[in-house]
């Protein structure tokens, strides 16, 4: 008997713009943040990409809008505010609790990558009833610092001793691509987040999957592909 595909892979996921559709909570803690410093929030200023860059660098981006350089500042209260509130705005998208279930029941390992600090990914996958679906999360440290996709992928592989022509990467940002390139595996764009077709395209997925139910299938297709094609 032929053994499944997804067998003794290793398929690492995003979280946010992936799994949890948490746009809204993270929107609403920024402008929370903006009050809070004193800044009425600019309703017309675009915050369409602020989910998947690390904290520090959306924040900075966020406030150089409002002529205000408090980065460090908005960092703590934003942590306060989205712990109280934020993250309890994060529904897991239509979809994705059955496309997960499939891949892991195929005989698939599966990670989360993370720019979400570590411990707050896992009460978000412990809130929605996921994270026993996962046999570690990866994050960034409770400062935030340690969030770049590269390193947590790097380290999901290392960890775990996982060859990489049988890891594949999925995410909706352009930082889950060229992370998974930089660590020689394959990434599939996820087309329900929040980079847009045209984003993925542009950083080299090598698919994109444009429903929950395609994935289960396009991983494997990938994961067959990397058999015959390994990354130098």
């Amino acid at each position: 008997m032929t053994a499944h595909p997804l067998a003794g892979s290793s398929v690492l996921f995003d979280l946010d713009g992936t799994i949890i559709d948490s746009r809204a909570g993270i929107i609403g803690t920024i402008q929370t943040v903006l009050r809070e410093l004193g800044h009425q929030p600019d309703m017309d200023q675009d915050l369409t990409w602020v989910v998947g860059p690390p904290l520090r660098d959306l924040i900075c981006e966020v406030l150089r809008h409002y002529g205000d350089d408090r980065c460090d500042e908005a960092m703590e209260a934003y942590r306060r505010h989205y712990e109280a509130e934020g993250m309890f705005r994060t529904p897991v998208f239509p979809g994705m609790r059955e496309a997960i279930a499939t891949i892991r029941e195929a005989g698939a390992t599966l990670y989360i990558a993370t720019s979400k600090p570590k411990m707050l990914a896992r009460s978000i996958l412990e809130r929605a009833g996921l994270l026993s679906e996962f046999r570690e999360v990866y994050g960034a440290r409770p400062d935030d610092s340690g969030a770049e996709k590269p390193e947590l992928i790097a380290s999901v592989l290392s960890d775990h001793g996982i060859e990489k022509h049988h890891a594949i990467m999925l995410g909706d940002r352009r930082f889950d691509i060229s992370g998974a390139h930089a660590n020689a595996i394959r990434a599939i764009g996820i087309a329900w987040g929040y980079g847009g077709e045209g984003e993925l395209v542009e950083a080299g997925s090598e698919a994109i999957a444009e429903t929950p139910s395609e994935l289960p299938g396009l991983v494997s297709r990938q994961l067959q592909a990397a058999l015959k094609h390994v990354h130098a």
